[in-house]
């Protein structure tokens, strides 16, 4: 008896190509599916406007309220005028005039006595019109008084200031000592000042200008004032 099966038509004679091909067709739809996009319609239209909805859109009718005018004003009242009788009498007020003719007895008035303020004013010894005068120095203008009055001081503080005393302190070189006083009205030294490079110094110089003689004041248009005067004290200390 004779098979009635073809050997030509077997199917496993091809069977891994069919499953590579299908296999591969696998591959493709799974990857189609999984990029695939879907779009809501909604979204696509959202930069649409819809006409028909602003047409039907109601708007509000507002009623206007209307104001009733104001009351008129309450009529005025009738002014009240009282008649007074004229039977009060009244002093009229007499001005009298304050001028003076010529039979009117003229008064004399006394003398007013002003008392003069005695006022502490200070001018600078440079610019003064009559400077202190120094004993000794009584003669010559004013240029002259100054001049004579300036070297008699420096010579008595040369006489009689210690310039030891630098020494003593440990002190070097060239000192210099800023010395400031007034001379008062009454021709005295007052408010002696001193600035040194020691607090010694300082009281020795004050020391040394209150023994200055009383001078004559000096004055300004006529009047005694009080006068400043600066005086630099220098000397050089020895090693």
């Amino acid at each position: 008896m004779e098979p009635k099966k073809n050997l030509k038509a077997d199917v496993r004679r091809n069977s891994s190509i069919y499953f590579a091909v299908g296999l591969l067709l696998m591959l493709i739809v799974t990857y189609s599916s999984i990029n695939y996009k879907s779009y809501d319609k909604s979204d696509i239209d959202i930069g649409m406007l819809n006409m028909d909805e602003l047409d039907d859109e109601e708007i509000p009718i507002t009623e206007q309220i209307v104001t009733p005018p104001p009351p008129p004003p309450p009529p005025a009242a009738p002014e009240v005028i009282e008649v007074v009788e004229d039977e009060e009498e009244i002093e009229e007020t007499v001005i009298e005039s304050t001028e003076t003719d010529e039979s009117e007895e003229i008064v004399e008035v006394e003398d007013v006595e002003v008392d003069e303020v005695d006022e502490d004013i200070e001018v600078p010894f440079s610019v003064i019109e009559n400077v202190p005068i120094f004993p000794g120095c009584e003669k010559g203008n004013n240029a002259a008084k100054r001049k004579c009055m300036s070297t008699k001081i420096t010579k008595f503080v040369q006489k009689k200031f210690n310039t030891d005393l630098a020494g003593d302190l440990g002190l070097t070189g060239r000192q210099r000592i800023n010395v400031i006083f007034k001379i008062d009205k009454k021709g005295n030294v007052v408010n002696v000042r001193a600035r040194a490079p020691h607090p010694r110094l300082e009281k020795e110089a004050a020391r040394v200008i209150n023994l200055l003689p009383k001078m004559k004041p000096g004055k300004q248009r006529g009047k005694a004032v009080i006068v400043p005067y600066s005086l630099p004290i220098i000397f050089q200390v020895q090693d």
